[in-house]
């Protein structure tokens, strides 16, 4: 197994535990926040990059890294205060890959929630009831996210990782057998 770099943008430090499991599980990786991410990947066999939502997207500061990211094997990570695999969370991993620069594959995504910035939480109290950032059921969201990510979150993590491996392994097989 290769090298993995695990890049990541962080606010409230949801997004950074989860990219130290992922280094950690990954075992041989470089983790650094996406500022410090270095300009050639082609040293790293999977390029992982993690993110919080804002506006059903990735976070400003990695809106500005993903199209620098080309030629690459790529894993999206994020956080968010959302449920998990709603509408929400999985069209915000269509919106970062397709912000990525040419010739990336995606070999897989990972997401869990995460605490909501108080800031934002405070902000948001005051919404309509019609507002989807506001009312009940909201309030109800922000409550199950303030709890994460917690250990099971992180066991997911490193249970992605090592699926991330079995699916390189496998397609690498795959790709000899096709010569």
């Amino acid at each position: 197994m290769g090298k993995w770099g695990v890049f990541y943008s962080s606010v409230t430090g949801n997004t950074k535990m989860i990219a130290e499991k992922i280094a950690e599980a990954a075992v041989e990786a470089d983790l650094l926040p996406v500022e410090e991410m270095p300009e050639d990947l082609s040293g790293y066999e999977v390029v992982a990059l993690g993110y919080w939502l804002r506006l059903g997207g990735a976070d400003p500061k990695m809106m500005r890294y993903l199209p620098k990211v080309k030629d690459s094997t790529v894993i999206l990570f994020e956080t968010h205060g959302t449920d998990p695999g709603s509408e929400h969370a999985v069209t915000a991993y269509a919106r970062a890959a397709y912000l990525l620069g040419e010739g990336c594959e995606i070999l897989g995504t990972f997401g869990c929630q995460g605490k909501i910035n108080p800031a934002l939480i405070e902000k948001r109290k005051n919404s309509s009831p019609d507002d989807p950032h506001g009312g009940t059921a909201a309030m109800e969201r922000w409550k199950r996210a303030a709890n994460h990510p917690n250990e099971e979150d992180f066991a997911a993590a490193a249970d992605f990782v090592a699926q991330m491996k079995r699916k390189l392994v496998l397609r690498q097989k795959y790709r000899e057998h096709k010569q």
